[in-house]
């Protein structure tokens, strides 16, 4: 993983080494841009094979709502992971809050999921977030959240 640009990128194999989420929950693709201390831009590839597509809805396949906030948290683990220098230590981000969750445009099998999240403020073990998910132009989701980031517990 390179870190001599303040414009990172990653592929799935640096975000499986980052974060500990797996198939069928690892929500994030791919890192399109990551700036240190600032943002992230993430993508989820939304498939038909997509699991839950199974069950919401069928007849009507939508990506349910908190999965898409699951995703945003997952790109917000990552830039907080990167931004601490914690990448491949172990260490757990999660969630303690979510604020002020809209839905506005369903998420469909065949759509590109940009997930858009910056810090709004950043503590050691504690950071708050502000995330948007859009398609293309449109805004699919958005929300404020904070999250802690921790040891993995003990197995």
């Amino acid at each position: 993983m390179t870190t001599d640009s303040a414009d990172l990128t990653r592929n799935i194999a640096d975000i499986l080494q980052a974060i500990p989420h797996r198939y069928p929950l690892l929500l994030v693709d791919r890192v399109e841009r990551l700036t240190i201390d600032e943002s992230i831009h993430a993508v989820k590839a939304v498939t038909m094979n997509e699991q839950f597509f199974q069950g919401h809805f069928p007849g009507r396949p939508i990506m349910p709502g908190v999965l898409i906030i699951e995703a945003l948290a997952q790109s917000a683990a990552l830039l907080a992971i990167e931004t601490l220098g914690l990448s491949g230590s172990g260490k757990l981000v999660y969630f303690m809050a979510i604020d002020g969750a809209k839905f506005r445009n369903p998420v469909e099998p065949g759509c590109l999921l940009d997930l858009h999240v910056e810090f709004e403020q950043k503590r050691a073990r504690v950071c708050k977030f502000k995330g948007v998910a859009k398609l293309g132009d449109k805004i699919a989701a958005e929300a404020s959240f904070t999250a802690m980031v921790a040891d993995a517990p003990a197995s």
